[in-house]
């Protein structure tokens, strides 16, 4: 412990109270906001085939929601797991303090997911249901019984009102998508102490990169999964998803660089520090990672399939490799929100370090391993809520 204090000292650069050497917040609260982002950006790409009616992106549908649902349901752990006593989360439910913001996740979670989600997916999906339990044979057949819950009326009439169900959830789902993600903004924007958080942009900035980074994943979900298949890209499908890439990143990298210049114009005080805190701790992280390799490199990218006349073919190469520089950017953006924040001291007039452990609980490990697991549970649930639209023709 002693040579681990020593080491954290040794980078420390000016002056620093000592409560600062080690930080709170670790890898685990880079990756909640960055699931939950994942979860908003997915659902809100959804309802614009739902709501707006945006035929081309038909395809990727069914396969947003159960992506939104593959990542929410993960979405608590890794706050489960920075807690000390993960196993009293459920006494935020039952012992609710109402004026703390963060105790609202709790709420705003089980709406999302009971209210939203699940029951957006269930009726979206019960016609399928009923064929396949009526279709099946053995265990799979009671399975999908199970999950009809017992509503078989596949009637012109009930149909209709399954249609009008999935559409009056999914406009209330919007918001509600909005209030999950922007929430985290909020959390951090509403951090008076701290000029690094401390902005009333914060939760619109985080709305914008979670749509973005919802729209890259369904990007990189939808292409993957249609060519582990063996079936053709649907490439007015990826255009249109493209071109919502692009036009949500320019607004996303407007709203940061106005949410910037508002910090820098109001931090009289911390300006020096927050200088050399970008020049010395986020250098990298911030301005090679963030700034360029996940915004302006993307951007370029999709610019140029939009300007020239790129074959399908390497079009869609070029999609894939601006959806995982957005999603290396969105991670980076993430992390210079909960780390960057608190790598300079409130003393103003000194920077400390952050060294991330490689196992524990709160190590990369557990990270990468919170980070694959929706991919895990996205596998299975494709498995058993098949979302093709030439299985739906097949069961039908």
């Amino acid at each position: 412990m002693l040579e681990q204090l020593e080491r954290n000292l040794s980078q420390i650069v000016g002056y620093i109270y000592p409560n600062e050497i080690e930080l709170h917040w670790g890898i685990l609260i880079v990756v909640y906001p960055y699931i939950t982002g994942l979860v908003a950006g997915a659902f809100i790409l959804a309802s614009l085939e739902r709501v707006f009616n945006v035929k081309e992106i038909m395809p990727t549908y069914r396969l947003s929601l159960l992506t939104a649902l593959s990542f929410l349901l993960i979405a608590p752990l890794p706050l489960l797991l920075h807690l000390g006593h993960p196993e009293r989360f459920y006494e935020i439910m039952i012992t609710p303090h109402l004026e703390s913001a963060m105790a609202m996740f709790g709420f705003v979670y089980i709406w999302y997911l009971m209210m939203v989600l699940i029951l957006e997916i269930w009726f979206e999906y019960r016609q399928d249901l009923v064929v396949l339990a009526r279709e099946g044979s053995g265990l799979k057949k009671y399975f999908y019984y199970l999950l009809t819950l017992g509503s078989l009326d596949l009637s012109e009439k009930s149909l209709r009102f399954d249609k009008k169900a999935v559409g009056f959830i999914t406009i209330l789902g919007i918001p509600s998508a909005f209030i999950l993600h922007g929430y985290v903004g909020f959390l951090f924007g509403s951090i008076k102490a701290n000029p690094w958080w401390s902005s009333v942009l914060m939760p619109i900035v985080f709305l914008f990169s979670a749509i973005v980074s919802g729209i890259a994943l369904m990007v990189l979900v939808y292409g993957i999964s249609t060519l582990l298949r063996g079936k053709s890209i649907n490439m007015p499908c990826m255009d249109k998803l493209a071109t919502y890439l692009l036009n949500a990143l320019i607004i996303d990298l407007s709203l940061e660089t106005l949410d910037f210049i508002h910090r820098v114009y109001e931090s009289v005080e911390s300006i020096h520090i927050m200088g050399q805190m970008i020049s010395q701790k986020l250098f990298i992280s911030l301005i090679v990672v963030q700034l360029m390799l996940g915004t302006l490199l993307p951007i370029v990218l999709i610019v140029v399939t939009k300007t020239f006349s790129v074959p399908a073919e390497l079009r869609r190469l070029v999609y894939f490799m601006a959806a995982i520089f957005v999603q290396i950017g969105i991670f980076s953006t993430r992390w210079n929100v909960v780390i960057g924040g608190q790598l300079f001291s409130k003393s103003l007039r000194g920077l400390t370090n952050y060294k991330m452990e490689l196992l524990g609980v709160e190590g990369l490990l557990i990270s990468i391993g919170l980070l694959v697991l929706p991919v895990i549970i996205l596998i299975v649930m494709i498995k058993i809520l098949p979302p093709w639209k030439e299985h739906i023709g097949a069961a039908s």
